[in-house]
């Protein structure tokens, strides 16, 4: 479907013109870099959660707010990206997402417990939201459509490979350190990229005078906050320790959400929405964002779950669980750059469909974990859902942000990125809450702890498995996009 073409102020005037003819490589290889250790982050708590849980004293459906409230948190600022990378230059843009990082770092290392803990996280993630949107928009802008596959095959590096070996990194630390030491050492590297930014980055991209709108972004928090805060207590609720009513906070996200898509279709006929929903008259872009839904929510509930099972259900230490979820993590990247090489010559079809099948395949593998599954079998299958998630990504992403015009790009972004970290959330909430609610059920008919959670990891696989098997129909539908009309 062919993009409305667009009223003039989508083209304003800018207010921040780039820097004439910057070298855009040591810029891009930077954010790249602090991607990745930002996006690293969210997924580093998945291995300590039972161990935190016992030197925390708290259930799994509360330390799973750890990463859950790390995900909603982006979810929420990642919509005012749009925004952000409209207004303010590159290089201010920069310092503020790795300023927070590194401070919300510092605040996790020093929490003397739980609450200070998920404080520290939220500030962390509120620098990571910024992150990815503005590396998405940096390259979009500065990198020739013909080599964006290979460029965004890179990206993929960061959006996947990243967090597949968050608990890799956490395992080998939780082994011979303190958990407070999963900060302490990233410390120093969100301080190195501050540094290297102030040599570096230069302002690349123009700024426009945009219009903050206050009532989508309260929308947008209440909204996608809503929604996650409910899927959570589903969790909660089967252990007992739901705050509130699961309805109470579900309803009010779909009703908030339904007022912020109201709003936006309004603010957009005066360019001024803070998520402009036009990018979704792209078929392309549409059918991404579903895919990339659901293969975020397979692949952050996976990374949840797993480290849960592997230590709870079959007793290994943190160490040993790590480096099993490790060479999924490093085919994914060795894959990544690959697979961006081939979407340059091939298109999407070809990568996208045999990709998705591989992943439900691999889900379906993992409906067999049991109290005695052999770690051969359960590395195999890990890889195979970190293959076809491999052959995913970087397709989808591309298609979708190469579907727009100009204009849309830092909208485009956001929406990109806000629905990865809705998706990762609900992904992470619904295989704890299924895991939780199912294990509860057996401990109630006098299973023993053991067998309870490993009934509870089958039936969340077994959802995924299913909701990805839907998926490689979807992805039989995805084409390359049609090169998109200009912006006037």
């Amino acid at each position: 479907m062919t993009l409305e073409k667009h009223p003039p102020t989508l083209t304003s005037t800018p207010v921040g013109a780039p820097a004439a003819t910057p070298r855009t490589g040591p810029v891009i290889a930077l954010l790249v870099a602090s991607a990745f250790v930002v996006i690293l982050n969210e997924t580093i708590m998945s291995v300590a959660l039972p161990s935190l849980m016992v030197s925390l004293q708290i259930t799994a459906a509360t330390a799973q707010w750890l990463t859950t409230g790390y995900l909603l948190t982006m979810a929420i600022v990642i919509p005012l990206t749009g925004y952000l990378l409209q207004r303010f230059p590159l290089r201010r843009v920069y310092f503020g997402a790795m300023g927070l990082f590194a401070a919300g770092t510092l605040i996790a290392a020093l929490a003397p417990g739980f609450e200070m803990l998920l404080a520290g996280r939220i500030v962390q993630a509120s620098g990571t939201a910024i992150m990815m949107p503005l590396l998405f928009t940096t390259v979009l802008t500065v990198v020739a459509p013909a080599h964006r596959g290979r460029m965004m095959g890179v990206i993929s590096i960061v959006i996947a490979v990243a967090p597949a070996i968050g608990p890799t990194v956490s395992g080998i630390i939780l082994a011979v350190l303190d958990w407070r030491w999963m900060f302490w050492l990233v410390l120093p590297i969100a301080v190195v990229a501050l540094i290297l930014g102030a040599i570096w980055v230069r302002n690349i991209t123009e700024t426009h005078r945009v219009r903050f709108d206050a009532l989508s972004v309260v929308l947008s928090a209440f909204g996608f906050g809503g929604l996650i805060f409910g899927l959570s207590s589903i969790g909660e609720a089967a252990t007992g320790h739901a705050p509130v009513p699961v309805w109470i906070p579900l309803a009010i996200g779909v009703l908030a959400l339904v007022a912020f898509v109201l709003r936006q279709l309004r603010l957009q006929r005066t360019d001024s929405a803070l998520l402009d929903l036009r990018t979704f008259r792209s078929r392309s872009f549409s059918l991404a964002i579903v895919l990339v839904a659901i293969v975020m929510a397979a692949l952050f509930g996976s990374l949840v779950l797993l480290p849960m099972y592997l230590q709870q259900v079959l007793g290994l230490d943190t160490l040993t669980v790590g480096l099993m979820l490790l060479p999924g993590g490093i085919l994914m990247g060795v894959i990544a750059p690959i697979v961006g090489s081939l979407f340059d010559r091939y298109g999407p079809t070809p990568l996208v469909i045999p990709g998705m099948a591989v992943a439900a395949a691999a889900l379906w593998g993992m409906t067999t974990f049991d109290a005695a599954t052999p770690i051969w079998w359960i590395v195999v299958v890990q890889m195979g859902l970190n293959l076809g998630l491999g052959f995913v990504f970087t397709p989808l992403l591309t298609s979708a942000l190469g579907s727009l015009p100009k204009p849309l790009y830092p909208h485009g972004s956001a929406i990109v990125s806000t629905i990865q970290q809705v998706a990762g959330a609900a992904g992470t909430a619904l295989f704890v809450t299924l895991m939780s609610v199912t294990a509860a059920r057996q401990l109630q008919q006098g299973t023993d702890a053991a067998a309870a959670t490993a009934a509870g990891v089958h039936s969340a696989f077994l959802i995924g498995a299913i909701v990805a098997s839907v998926a490689v129909v979807l992805a039989c539908f995805v084409r390359t996009p049609a090169e998109p009309e200009p912006a006037h």
